[in-house]
């Protein structure tokens, strides 16, 4: 069966790592796990003999009756769907549980679905992803590092990212021109802590990380801010003027956002 690169298809085939992926979720005998983008089905088959249900999440019609016809209803639902549309809160009020997510994902939409899986913490308990090895390093990226940015923050608002490995093309078919990492992601949301409202914030982060090579305070300023309140707010956090929001960590990015919406 040919892939369709507009799909971003890169089938997995490296049975050891078919088996390390699906074991890297731990003991989901009684979870109801979600798998982005099962493909031809090979973690689907590691993921039907260990998990208690599985939800395979496909956009291919063509993959989807395949998977269909393979596994049992009552073991893998298939649903044949865009996962940037599918209902995550749905889904886990059916299953009376959080889900646990496992995928590898398409490179070309890598970032959005990360964003729909922290906007959907709430009923997400953990996720093992795999994704091109530099969007893995942005999203694990530390402040003050050349890859930590907007996505490095966002992900990491939601909860601890861990990597755990890294495959070369040769494991899939076609190979892609990329490594690929698979990462950990535990949902453990740090809102309530950095005591910021979650709308709000994620919508000031897009708009600090606008454009990288302007200072946070320019950022801000091309926002619509005035700059006399931007410079009282900074004074109070002890942030630099010339400061940019690539070397500040998320803590003080939240005292900053406190500050702001206390002008």
């Amino acid at each position: 069966m040919p892939t369709k690169p507009k799909l971003g298809q890169n089938f997995l085939n490296d049975t050891q790592a078919i088996g390390k992926i699906a074991a890297a979720l731990g003991d989901c005998s009684a979870r109801t796990v979600v798998e982005i983008g099962p493909g031809r089905g090979a973690v689907t088959r590691e993921l039907a003999s260990r998990a208690g249900h599985v939800i395979a999440v496909e956009l291919d019609r063509e993959l989807a009756g395949r998977l269909r016809a393979e596994f049992q209803a009552e073991r893998v639902t298939v649903v044949e769907q865009d996962v940037l549309e599918f209902d995550f809160a749905a889904a886990s009020q059916a299953a009376g549980q959080r889900l646990m997510v496992i995928g590898n994902l398409p490179y070309y939409i890598t970032s959005p679905i990360l964003l729909k899986l922290g906007a959907s913490h709430g009923v997400l308990e953990r996720a093992v992803l795999m994704m091109q090895r530099e969007v893995a390093d942005r999203v694990g990226a530390e402040p003050g590092s050349r890859d930590y940015g907007l996505l490095s923050v966002t992900v990491q608002l939601y909860g601890a990212v861990e990597k755990l490995f890294t495959l070369p093309p040769g494991a899939f078919l076609p190979p892609p021109n990329v490594h690929s990492t698979v990462v950990r992601w535990h949902f453990a949301p740090r809102l309530t802590e950095l005591q910021v409202d979650e709308v709000e914030f994620v919508r000031f982060l897009r708009m600090v990380f606008a454009q990288k090579r302007k200072t946070l305070a320019n950022n801000l300023r091309a926002a619509g801010m005035a700059a006399t309140g931007i410079h009282k707010a900074f004074d109070r956090v002890g942030i630099s003027a010339q400061a940019r929001a690539e070397a500040l960590p998320v803590e003080a990015l939240a005292a900053l956002w406190r500050n702001l919406q206390a002008l």
